[in-house]
């Protein structure tokens, strides 16, 4: 993940940002280790989810102390970076609490969810890697195109989510369904750690751009499914 040129490491609110990056990045690991250990069953990969959640706790901390210490001490523009970062920050450190629940009851009943179950919540949160990464690159980059693909991305994780549940709540095949209980809350940490990043996503675009969200949101219309196709080819590539 790469930093902004403003991002400079010799002044102390810059480090703020970069800490914030770094957030975003633990963030993203979390997710990748959620996507992983349902996915495999790896109980190193659902473990490491604790780490990475307490990793995020301890940035929100040092980020809430250096913005209370430095707003009053800098320019409007670096103040409303500052508390750009606070409030991704904020939402981070709700995600890092819903992945560790998840991972949670992926190591409890993981190995009895059945494989359509499997898919679905790997790809649930394969497309949380993928937003995370793009927020992460929005924020240093200055870039609005990344943070609108978080937005579009929260649509695909809806929908899946109401996939899961009419098969376990509404059944309408009436097919017994294992750990389904389990699998809703899975389904529903999941889903709300998307909507986190969507909210993350919102006040990336309005630092970036200035602007309300919805007039952003009018200049684009890159479909969401070559986004999210064009970034798993990139991540593929990397990990070759």
């Amino acid at each position: 993940m790469s930093t902004a040129s403003s991002f400079r490491s010799d002044c102390p609110h810059s480090q703020l940002a970069i800490r914030t990056l770094y957030a975003c990045q633990v963030a993203k690991s979390a997710a990748a280790a959620a996507a992983v250990g349902i996915a495999t069953g790896s109980k190193s990969s659902l473990d490491s989810i604790g780490r990475l959640e307490k990793q995020l706790d301890e940035l929100d901390m040092e980020i809430d102390d250096g913005v209370t210490s430095a707003i009053t001490q800098v320019t409007e523009s670096v103040a409303r970076e500052l508390l750009a970062c606070m409030k991704i920050m904020i939402g981070l450190e709700r995600i890092g609490d819903l992945l560790l629940s998840f991972g949670y009851s992926a190591a409890q009943v993981g190995a009895r969810i059945e494989p359509q179950d499997v898919r679905d919540l790997t790809q649930m949160a394969s497309i949380l890697e993928k937003m995370l990464a793009d927020l992460g690159d929005g924020f240093s980059q200055r870039d609005v195109q990344k943070a609108i693909g978080v937005l579009r991305a929260d649509a695909e994780m809806d929908r899946l989510r109401n996939l899961i549940f009419l098969r376990h709540i509404e059944n309408p095949e009436n097919v017994p369904r294992q750990e389904s209980l389990q699998v809703i809350f899975m389904t529903q940490s999941l889903e709300r750690a998307g909507d986190h990043a969507k909210n993350v996503a919102e006040e990336v675009c309005h630092f970036v751009s200035g602007r309300p969200v919805r007039h952003v949101l009018m200049t684009s219309d890159e479909p969401l499914e070559q986004l999210l196709i064009s970034w798993l080819r990139e991540r593929d590539h990397k990990r070759a």
